[in-house]
């Protein structure tokens, strides 16, 4: 066997290098191989890591990491981006203390690892980074459509320090507001989060987010869109001390017609604080300024702000319009308001004080130049101070105070009250319209009650009134205490002047029973005017009675509105009389007086008493006031009448002398004189009833028997009568003479002159012995009453 250190035989050197060089190319070829097997494999681990993601066990450690780092979270996927790293796909974070409650939902994050301390189990995430993601709040309500707040073009870089978490640059786009945040946050090992956050705090919390987003929808941004910067730090564990501060500003935001400019916010949270140091902004009229603070422990905050805003505009805009409805301003009112808010008790508790100055604006129709006034509201009490009201008719002052039990006004008013007729209730308004003021009357009241409601009021004032008119019927002046009890406002000792006489007495208009009352009115009006302002419907009963001087009249009575139970008195006294009219007539009565009632459609009138012709007159009647039955009933009688006035009245023809006496009494329907219905009796005494066209050719007629007799005197006739269907019919005419009479019966159609009527000669005195041939003469009368045709009935 050859030895080592001989030389090896060519033939096996040759063999030893080729088998080297054997197995040198095969594991070239097996490392190739395994390189390109272990690349594949790399590519397809990260195609599948990048397209299907890590498995649950490492979303689960992912999970459990941020829950370490304070953020409770799911991970919908995990996987790995060649550049950025392990990136966490739909990301959802939760509530700390409640997982039900889900704080938002982010599209991707990217994980900064610490890969060795990942592998020892150990803290292995450094930092967040988000870029160019979508953050959804879950606030929106799936019932009504509401889309949930987004924010998007988010990206934020956050770090986790031991024990920290460190938001380096956090920024989005929300609603159109671009929003950055920077902050730090201490989160301990020990960390317990705190209890006092209820689920009812928590949709609390999300309705306003919801709320907060629905109304920044609602903007449109001309320029630039709005900033907001919010800084914080705090401790998890002690989040209700955490300290934030927070700037907005806007140049340009638009919400419908109304465009807010450089708008400025600045606010604080410290020590369960927010404060509010700045709120201000223009517009095209003028500015807003303003403060706030509100204690998170106490519950209770204040305000402050100043604003010469477009208010109407700005109300318009946020949906609150309705308020100012009725109002147009053609100038930016000032409004100043200072207060605070309790919410500490069941109900919340809020103190205003401030001051208001409008200058130039139309309300309800109606202009005014100016209103000021302080006023003050603390939700239990109200004050109105020195509020003054500028018509160009007037001016209005009052204070108002209304409190539990307590309500008091006070009132001095010199505006002409129809410029108000638009903004007073519909049935106030037409009263006013009733009037017309040559200046505006003088109204002082002083009020108090229990509440505002007019039923529970009462109070004293006066009222004076120049040159006025009222329903058409004008005064010269008016003044009367004023005094309001129980809904009832009383005109005591009121005195109406006009250039006729005056009016005095009380009147009462009482708002809850709806009626009038007047008390011992005394009047020497026309009582045509007068009538007119205590009850307009009454004028067509007055107005017949045209009395030459206004008589005295006494009033005293109960009128309703619109309720038949009207109960009021006129005692009339006239001592220059009247004219009134009759069966077409003008009758001339002297001394008149009498008594009218007005009660539940129905006009009675009694113990009327005058003078007519020198002789006496008295009457009653009984008339219909209800719509649609005019019905009558009247009495009349007649003393000692001047009979040759009356037939020159009513026949047209003259006698020497003649007494008239009576009773007439019937029913009628309005002025339908041939609806008149009645009876009564008629005596002339003193007379020569020949001279009356009616029986006046009789006297040619008896004198052709007797001569002379027909121009002896008939000093005395009488006959009952009734009157139907526009005829006086009697059985029973008499005349009586020295030497005969004449008995009679028949018509007089006084409407259609016409009559029918029989008379035969009777005998008297020394004629009785004549009687049989007396009673041969029969006259009958036919024709027009005017010119009657007498002729004898057996001849």
């Amino acid at each position: 066997m050859p030895s080592i250190l001989e030389p090896t035989p060519p033939s096996l050197a040759r063999q030893f290098y080729r088998r080297r060089s054997k197995k040198h190319r095969s594991g070239a070829r097996a490392l190739r191989f395994f390189i390109f097997v272990a690349i594949c494999a790399l590519a397809w681990s990260g195609w599948y890591l990048a397209k299907r993601g890590f498995g649950r066990q490492w979303r689960n450690r992912v999970v459990e990491e941020l829950h370490k780092r304070g953020v409770e979270a799911s991970v919908g996927r995990l996987t790995l981006d060649p550049v950025r790293g392990l990136i966490a796909q739909d990301v959802r974070i939760f509530d700390f203390k409640n997982r039900e409650n889900t704080l938002a939902v982010i599209s991707e994050i990217a994980l900064d690892i610490n890969y060795s301390a990942l592998l020892h189990h150990q803290p292995f995430l450094n930092a967040l980074d988000v870029r160019g993601a979508e953050l959804t709040i879950p606030a929106g309500s799936p019932s009504t459509g509401t889309p949930n707040p987004r924010i998007t073009q988010f990206r934020a870089h956050v770090y986790f320090p031991p024990e920290q978490i460190y938001v380096s640059q956090a920024e989005g786009m929300f609603c159109g507001l671009r929003i950055s945040a920077t902050g730090q946050l201490i989160k301990r090992n020990d960390y317990k989060p705190s209890e006092d956050f209820s689920e009812a705090d928590w949709e609390q919390r999300m309705m306003l987010i919801q709320r907060v987003a629905d109304e920044l929808r609602r903007f449109n941004f001309p320029g630039d869109a709005p900033t907001l910067q919010v800084k914080f730090s705090g401790d998890l564990s002690r989040f209700e001390t955490a300290r934030a501060e927070a700037t907005l500003h806007g140049d340009r935001l638009q919400r419908g017609s109304y465009e807010m400019k450089n708008l400025n916010v600045a606010a604080e949270w410290t020590n369960q604080t927010l404060q509010v140091t700045r709120c201000d902004w223009a517009d095209n009229a003028g500015s807003f300024s303003g403060r706030a603070g509100w204690s998170r422990e106490t519950k209770a905050g204040d305000f402050q702000a100043r604003s010469t805003l477009d208010a109407k505009r700005l109300l318009d805009a946020f949906g609150f319009g309705q308020m100012l409805t009725d109002l147009a301003l053609t100038t930016p009112p000032l409004l100043e308001l200072s207060g605070s808010a309790d919410f500490s008790g069941t109900a919340p508790r809020i103190s205003v004080i401030g001051r208001a100055d409008v200058d130039n604006f139309v309300y309800k129709t109606v202009p005014f130049l100016k209103l000021t006034g302080e006023f003050s509201w603390d939700a239990e009490r109200g004050m109105l101070r020195g509020l003054r009201l500028r018509h160009e008719s007037g001016e209005i002052r009052a204070d108002l105070l209304e409190a539990p039990d307590d309500f008091r006004f006070n009132l001095e008013s010199g505006v002409d009250p129809t410029a108000l007729r638009a903004i007073a209730p519909p049935e106030l308004g037409r009263f006013l319209g009733e009037w017309e003021w040559r200046r505006p009357p003088v109204v002082r009241l002083a009020l108090h009650g229990a509440s505002r409601a007019p039923e529970t009021w009462t109070g004293e004032g006066t009222v004076a009134l120049q040159r006025t008119r009222f329903r058409g019927a004008w005064m010269n002046s008016a003044n009367a205490n004023v005094h309001l009890e129980k809904g009832a406002l009383t005109f005591d000792n009121f005195r109406i002047t006009r250039d006729e006489g005056i009016g005095t007495g009380s009147l009462t208009y009482d708002f809850v029973k709806r009626e009038v009352r007047l008390k011992e009115v005394k009047s020497t009006l026309r009582p045509t005017d007068a009538i007119l302002w205590v009850e307009p419907r009454f004028f067509k009963e007055v107005a017949p009675y045209k009395f030459r001087q206004p008589p005295t009249v006494i009033v005293n009575g109960v009128i309703h509105f619109g309720a038949p139970n009207d109960h009021l008195e006129l005692v009339v006294d006239a001592p220059t009389g009247m004219d009134y009219v009759f069966l077409g007539k003008t009758l001339p009565v002297d001394r008149v007086s009498g008594r009218l009632l007005f009660t539940d459609n129905r006009l009675q009138l009694s113990d009327i008493t005058g003078k007519l012709f020198t002789g006496e007159i008295r009457g009653t009647a009984d008339i219909s006031l209800a719509k649609g039955d005019p019905h009558y009933q009247a009495k009349l009688s007649l003393d000692a009448v001047d009979f040759p006035r009356v037939a020159d009245l009513y026949f047209k023809y003259e006698t020497p002398r003649g007494r008239l006496s009576g009773t007439y009494d019937w029913t009628g329907l309005g002025s339908e004189a041939r609806q008149m219905k009645g009876s009564g009796t008629a005596r002339v005494t003193d007379g020569d009833v020949f001279a009356i066209p009616v029986f006046g050719p009789l006297s040619g007629l008896l004198s052709a028997v007797i001569p002379g007799a027909g121009y002896s005197q008939a000093h005395k006739a009488n006959a009952s009568f009734k009157v139907e269907d526009g005829v006086i019919h009697t059985d029973d005419f008499k005349v009586s003479g020295r030497l005969f009479g004449m008995v009679g019966h028949g018509d007089v159609r006084f409407l259609d002159d016409k009559l029918d009527f029989d008379i035969r000669i009777d005998a008297n005195g020394p004629g009785v012995l004549l009687t049989p041939v007396y009673k041969l003469f029969e006259y009958k009368g036919e024709g027009s009453i005017s010119k009657p045709n007498w002729h004898p009935k057996r001849f």
